[in-house]
């Protein structure tokens, strides 16, 4: 498999707290990895790092061979990474239309005023038709986002990040929010807007252990800034001791 994104050796510093040790990790086309481990791991800023917020203070990050250290997540989309972030960010005065299309609008670098490219260009309203359909929010184009159930909202947002056409996508807690009963209808749902969508990798930070077993293909356990495990799902959970220690509870009672 081709290595998409790499950390070599990456360390982050805030102050005298060493928030990364010495992380070097390899995620490769056809991957679904999630990033798991207890509050205060290291995930989230992992995850800043992965995505160009964040400025490794050590060591290097590449994304298709290219270092992409804190170059931010417009010109990281630009080059094919996108991410949805745990906290909704849609607008809440724009329709379901302009927000997937103002992430279409950017893809394309439209250099047009935003409002006539988005509603006068075809291949704009295509692209949102398109995603929209996706994600099954067709029939709320013309909604106000702040119209839309918590669950759509959160569609919404993941809607915009898969707008930007990227091949490698990164999930931070898409389920946060969302009723446990609709939390495997909100998986099915995003694997499948990533079939259609071609996305090649998908990197996903979830606290849901059980959804964790049942859709990704490999798993990254952090604790205290440091990567404990990196491991297929079989293996993780059939290390009673990294269950506890991610988890904080034994194995058995994972589905209690």
């Amino acid at each position: 498999m081709s290595v998409v994104i790499e950390t070599r050796g990456v360390g982050k510093d805030y102050g005298e707290f060493r928030a990364l040790h010495d992380v070097s990790l390899t995620f490769s086309e056809g991957e679904v990895v999630a990033i798991v481990g207890p509050n205060g791991a290291g995930k989230t800023t992992l995850v800043n790092v992965l995505t160009g917020l964040l400025k490794p203070t050590r060591g290097d990050v590449l994304f298709r061979g290219h270092s992409i250290g804190g170059i931010g997540p417009v010109r990281l989309a630009q080059m094919g990474m996108a991410r949805a972030f745990q906290l909704v960010q849609v607008f809440p005065q724009l329709t379901v239309f302009d927000a997937i299309a103002a992430a279409v609008v950017s893809q394309q670098r439209r250099s047009l005023d935003f409002w006539r490219a988005t509603r006068s260009i075809a291949a704009v309203r295509e692209r949102v038709a398109e995603v929209a359909a996706i994600f099954g929010l067709e029939s709320r184009l013309d909604w106000l986002a702040s119209y839309l159930s918590q669950g759509e909202k959160k569609l919404l947002d993941i809607a915009t990040a898969f707008a930007l056409d990227p091949t490698v996508i990164l999930l931070d807690e898409p389920t946060s929010g969302i009723s446990s009963s609709d939390k495997r209808g909100m998986m099915d749902t995003l694997m499948e807007a990533a079939r259609k969508a071609g996305i090649k990798t998908l990197l996903l930070v979830e606290h849901d252990m059980d959804l964790v077993a049942e859709y990704s293909t490999r798993i990254v356990a952090m604790t205290e800034g440091k990567v404990l495990a990196d491991l297929p799902p079989g293996a993780f959970f059939a290390d009673p001791h990294l269950a506890a220690t991610i988890v904080g509870k034994p194995l058995g009672q994972l589905r209690a």
